[in-house]
Parts: C-alpha cells; sequence; structure tokens
C-alpha cells in the first residue's frame, strides 16, 4: 500500500504517457494550448478564460525584461565566469529577485490583500457611509477563493469603506517610515508606461478587480498624505492583477521569476555573441579605488618611529 502521504495532483509518466492535472500531455494539451495557459493552469488546477489568459499573459510580458538591471548584469557576470553553465547564469539572475526588483509583485499583493480582508476603520465623522457593499457573488470564472472583501466593491468601483481602510493602511506605513509596495520608480517617475496597459486589459478581461481598484486608491492616499504623487510601477500593477486573478500572495513571485527567465535567457544569449562581461568586470576593476591600508598583524615586527619602508 503506497503512503497516503506521498502524492501529487500536478503530473506523473508511465512508459506510454504523461499526464498533466489530469490531461493527456500529448493529446489534450501541446499544439492545444499556450505556454501562457499551461502554467495558469498547472497553479490554479483550472484553464482560464480568454480575458483572464490575456491578463496573465500581459502581466508576464509586462516583467519579461527591464534592461541592464541587476539581476541581469549577475546573469551576465556569473556566466562571464562559467561559460559551461547557463543554468548557473540564469539562477543567479533569478536570486535577485526580492524587495526592490521583482519581488515587489509579493510585497504588492500581500499589503493589498491585508487591506481587503482587516475590518475597516471607523469612519472620521457621524454620518454613515452612504456606500454599500455589494451582494453579488463572485464570477463564475473567479479562480480559486474569493478575497472576503470582495463584497465590499461594486461595479461602480471601491466602497466608502474600502477608501478608508486604504487611507489607514497607508498611513500606518508612512508612520513607520516603511516604503509603500507598487508606488514609484526610479526610471519611470511620472508614469510607468506598463500602468495603464495592464489596467487597461483588466477591464477587457470583464472579471472583478479589487486589488486592482485598491491599489489606485493606495497610491491616492500616499499622494495626498505626503504631497507627493508616486506613479503605480509595473511591478505593483502585474501584482494585483495576478492576485485578481485568485492567486494567492505567497506564488505571485513565482509568475516573476517565469517571466523574468525569458528575460534572462535572451540577455545571456546576446551575452554569447556580444559579450560585455569581461569589459564590464575590467572597467569596474580599474575605476575602482582601493581604501585598504596595511593593519598590524601577529608576528610583525615593530618599527621605529618614521621608519618607512623600502621601495
Amino acid at each position: 500500500m503506497a503512503d497516503e502521504w506521498l502524492r501529487t495532483g500536478i503530473g506523473r509518466s508511465t512508459p506510454d504517457a504523461i499526464t498533466v492535472r489530469g490531461r493527456d500531455l500529448a493529446t489534450e494539451l501541446m499544439g492545444k494550448v499556450t505556454f501562457t495557459e499551461l502554467a495558469f493552469f498547472l497553479t490554479a488546477n483550472r484553464m482560464p478564460s480568454p480575458g483572464e489568459a490575456r491578463l496573465f499573459d500581459a502581466a508576464l510580458v509586462a516583467l519579461a525584461d527591464h534592461g541592464l538591471t541587476p539581476s541581469v548584469l549577475a546573469a551576465r557576470l556569473t556566466w562571464t565566469g562559467a561559460t559551461e553553465s547557463l543554468q548557473g547564469a540564469v539562477a543567479a539572475g533569478l536570486l535577485g529577485a526580492g524587495n526592490v526588483f521583482l519581488g515587489v509583485v509579493e510585497d504588492t499583493a500581500r499589503f493589498l490583500a491585508a487591506i481587503l480582508t482587516r475590518p475597516p476603520p471607523a469612519p472620521t465623522d457621524a454620518a454613515p457611509s452612504d456606500a454599500a457593499p455589494s451582494d453579488a457573488a463572485p464570477s463564475d470564472a473567479a479562480p480559486l477563493d474569493a478575497a472576503p472583501s470582495d463584497a465590499a466593491l461594486s461595479d461602480a468601483g471601491p466602497s466608502e469603506e474600502v477608501r478608508r481602510a486604504a487611507e489607514a493602511a497607508v498611513g500606518a506605513e508612512i508612520t513607520a517610515g516603511r516604503r509603500i509596495p507598487g508606488l514609484g520608480h526610479p526610471t519611470h517617475k511620472v508614469e510607468d508606461p506598463r500602468t495603464p496597459r495592464l489596467y487597461a486589459i483588466a477591464a477587457e478581461a470583464g472579471i472583478p478587480t479589487p486589488h486592482l481598484d485598491l491599489l489606485r486608491l493606495v497610491a491616492e492616499a500616499h499622494a495626498a498624505a505626503t504631497g507627493k504623487v508616486l506613479p503605480i510601477n509595473g511591478a505593483g500593477v502585474a501584482g494585483a492583477a495576478w492576485a485578481d486573478l485568485g492567486f494567492p500572495p505567497e506564488i505571485i513571485r513565482g509568475f516573476a521569476l517565469l517571466a523574468r527567465t525569458a528575460g534572462l535567457i535572451g540577455h545571456l544569449a546576446e551575452e554569447m555573441e556580444h559579450p560585455i562581461g569581461l569589459r564590464l568586470w575590467q572597467d569596474v576593476e580599474h575605476r575602482a579605488t582601493y581604501t585598504g591600508s596595511r593593519r598590524p598583524c601577529r608576528g610583525d615586527t615593530p618599527q621605529p618611529p618614521g621608519h618607512t619602508a623600502e621601495p
């Protein structure tokens, strides 16, 4: 009898077949679904609707490449030192995905999910809010489990309750001296070109977008509280989009890594044909200023004052 704990619902292979999520890989998936649809299917255990697949894919495309970023430089320099290890170079690039680059997708999704699931703050005035939470059920196409606070969002957009929750969460982060995930970009100071495009594709998908709607409220609340208008960045909007597709925050960073893998492979292909890694290292080595000084070590012979070493 097989051990009850030793199981998987993802895939298995036999001498004459490969099964993925209950479907025959060769006859039911190959040539019939895109890689994007397969990635969605593997994680959500269902096929996306056409609108969901388009949004999911657009977010992947948005994060595939952003130039000579630290992750790309790490990959190129790793390949410079280990040309036999393409996988090592790709891994080096992916290992740099954290709270500054790429990992923002997860941070944003977590931040938004926390706002949507925490009890709303009391209104600042005595008058009750005119906005009533919608009791409409989530779309049949909504993947995985709906967020508990989806009911607080209506077809007209976020309720006043959600707006107050966003303002409170932003205020708490500002007071604590922390950055708001999903806002600001070192290059795109006014607007990240990926952001309005993803919002447009999400609108065309015809699915509930509580996280994307909330992210806009977060940006507005931050601007009102600080007087500084920071754009919603590409990683933040991608994280919100993937959250609206039903994926939990803890898995969302994986999609950013999936997207960036394509970009890293492209950069490494270019590095093989037109290498810059060696010259980059040599240029940094040449420009760097050495600031070390000799420190006494055990066994050194004490020198008299004014002694200088012979050249």
